[in-house]
């Protein structure tokens, strides 16, 4: 669904007072264009999240960087953009919409250009990590937007088309780099920012004109909340980030970052209720379908983020796939999400909300439970009914929990609210990759000491297993020692295997308990044509 349909379904303007350019009238092609600029922008910025995954390894071999240092090409666009993006609802109301977004796109664009060009691992890390604060503040903008410039009834629209950026970039992301990468060089995962941003830019600067910013801000600025805020988010997401492979708090800077996010988060969420003026408005999480829809967001970001981690992981570690062959067999969780989109938004203007997050998360959490039992077997079709049930599910979730996080929120609440919402699907994310690495780490040690153990000395089936690995060996140095490596060997995979079995029942759990959570929500329901709540 695109964003002319909106304009089919309107008809003719709407009379309407509204942060529309402060026109009484909504001039339909300007709001259209311009968001569809915004819209555009933010799948950059959430597609650079995950471009680079599949290209890792012909990065490092380009500026001759370590296996250590090759991970801080994600965890340093990762860190700085989760203080944007609640950062952004504040420079919204500064600024404006339209300038906070051009100046975003631009800087965006820029560090993508400098990091392509980039001769060192150290010169990549700091370009990417200015692009991902910069860029940051083209996520949460856009829903601010689609919860203010539209009218009622063609918010869902709205919402519908943020879903399907927000679910098909990082899945499309691994896919689109592996094969930008092998066609051209690992340099044009950045380069090809260029041309969409300079769309972007023209769109926005033309047409993206929503709201005014408000300059008496400035006055008064909360530079400690935003110092603690920046402490408490950057140490967390570090945390979260390099945890898992560093053992946790047996590693002195984690723990020691720990200690700091434990600190400066109360102390945060102190300043930012007691400031007059804070960085971050939270007496939204008064409003309780914000507070529901802020806990299904994070689960969303873990059943979205967590399911594109798994699966691709999977594909490479276990069944040896390439990065077209993981693209291909991807394609389904794309495709479910995409034609789900449209019927997600008729049905959100004709049941409760509510009914339609359960049903997408016990959707999400039959195609994790169906992967527990994944062996080295399974081919295209098993896993394409394991994405397509997750794939429905996931859009479903996420268009309902649109609207019962934003549906009940007061005007001048939404740009604020629209940070954290965005902040709460990384972080959910982000806790959700650090959950099921440190899950994948523990089962596999685990498995493979059960399956080492129940193998005794004088088995039988494995002497001649051992007898008949040998003779395969035999034209090797020790064909004794290359058939204990080669059983080592299967033994691993099978564990790994039963491994990520266990990461999928987790997910599934997680996404059934959520479910239930939902019920605690208020009754929402979309009205076609109810009065516009931005009418002051």
């Amino acid at each position: 669904m695109t964003a002319a349909n909106s304009a089919a379904d309107g008809g003719a303007p709407v009379a309407q007072k509204g942060p529309v350019a402060g026109h009484p009238e909504i001039n339909w092609t300007m709001l259209l264009l311009g968001f569809a600029g915004m819209v555009v922008g933010q799948f950059m910025a959430i597609l650079d999240i995950q471009i680079v995954a599949a290209s890792l390894p012909q990065i490092q071999a380009g500026v001759g960087a370590s296996a250590d240092e090759i991970s801080w090409i994600q965890t340093a666009y990762l860190i700085p953009e989760v203080v944007m993006i609640p950062l952004s609802g504040f420079l919204s109301r500064l600024w404006g919409t339209q300038r906070l977004f051009l100046v975003s796109c631009a800087g965006f664009v820029l560090m993508s250009v400098a990091t392509g060009l980039s001769s060192s691992i150290d010169m990549m890390i700091l370009f990417r990590a200015i692009q991902g604060f910069v860029g940051g503040a083209m996520i949460p903008t856009v829903f601010a937007v689609a919860f203010t410039a539209f009218p009622p009834d063609k918010r869902v629209t709205a919402s519908v088309v943020m879903g399907l950026i927000v679910t098909l970039a990082p899945t499309v992301g691994p896919t689109l780099g592996g094969h930008l990468t092998e066609w051209l060089s690992w340099r044009w995962l950045f380069f090809i920012n260029v041309g969409p941003g300079l769309l972007v830019l023209f769109l926005v600067g033309r047409y993206g004109n929503f709201d005014k910013g408000d300059p008496s801000l400035a006055k008064g600025f909360d530079w400690w909340g935003l110092g603690l805020m920046a402490a408490f988010l950057m140490s967390m997401q570090f945390v979260l980030e390099e945890g898992a492979k560093n053992d946790w708090f047996d590693d002195t800077y984690i723990l020691l970052l720990t200690v700091v996010a434990a600190v400066a988060g109360p102390i945060f969420i102190w300043r930012s209720l007691t400031y007059r003026q804070p960085i971050v408005e939270l007496r939204a999480f008064g409003n309780r379908n914000f507070l529901v829809g802020f806990i299904m967001t994070f689960i969303v970001g873990f059943a979205l983020f967590g399911g594109t981690f798994l699966l691709p992981l999977f594909l490479g570690r276990v069944l040896g796939y390439s990065s077209s062959e993981v693209g291909t067999t991807m394609v389904v969780s794309g495709l479910a999400m995409f034609a789900t989109g449209p019927f997600a938004g008729r049905l959100v203007r004709k049941l409760d909300a509510r009914v339609l997050m359960f049903g997408g998360f016990m959707l999400c959490a039959w195609g994790m439970w169906e992967a527990r039992v994944v062996t080295d077997d399974w081919g295209f079709w098993n896993f394409a009914s394991v994405q397509a049930f997750r794939g429905v599910g996931v859009m479903l979730a996420m268009i309902a929990s649109q609207q019962v996080t934003m549906a009940t929120l007061p005007p001048h609440m939404v740009k604020n609210a629209s940070g954290l919402v965005n902040l709460s699907r990384n972080v959910g994310g982000a806790f959700g990759l650090a959950i099921l690495n440190t899950s994948l780490t523990s089962n596999t040690a685990l498995h493979m000491s059960e399956l080492t153990s129940a193998i005794g000395q004088g088995d039988q089936a494995m002497r001649n297993m051992m007898a008949g690995m040998a003779q395969r060996f035999a034209g090797s140095i020790d064909p004794a020692a290359s058939a204990m490596k080669a059983i080592y060997g299967m033994l691993q995979k099978q564990a790994t295997t039963m491994a990520f079995g266990d990461a999928f029942a987790l997910l599934a759990i997680l996404c059934a308990g959520a479910a239930f959570v939902t019920l605690a929500a208020q009754p929402v329901k979309a009205q076609a044509g109810a009065p516009s709540s931005d009418v002051h």
